[in-house]
């Protein structure tokens, strides 16, 4: 599970996940992810690694949601 965020706008992040965290920032920065098209480039601010897929996908929608945002904005941003 990873967050970037965009050098043109500070206050757009994105949170995702991938089993390739060093070649999924540069799809990211060459406009492969509709989400992340405005806003490039993106620079990779944290991530989360964990033992199994399910917990990283259960992680991830947690970090999208309202509660989960407001995490991001305590601890990471």
């Amino acid at each position: 599970v990873y967050l970037i965020e965009s050098q043109s706008d500070s206050r757009r992040h994105y949170v995702g996940f991938t089993h390739d965290l060093k070649g999924r920032p540069i799809c990211h920065n060459a406009g492969q992810n509709q989400s992340t098209v405005t806003g490039r480039p993106w620079n990779l601010v944290s991530y989360f690694a964990f033992a199994n897929e399910p917990t990283a996908i259960a992680f991830e929608k947690y970090l999208k949601s309202g509660s989960g945002k407001t995490f991001l904005q305590r601890h990471l941003l």
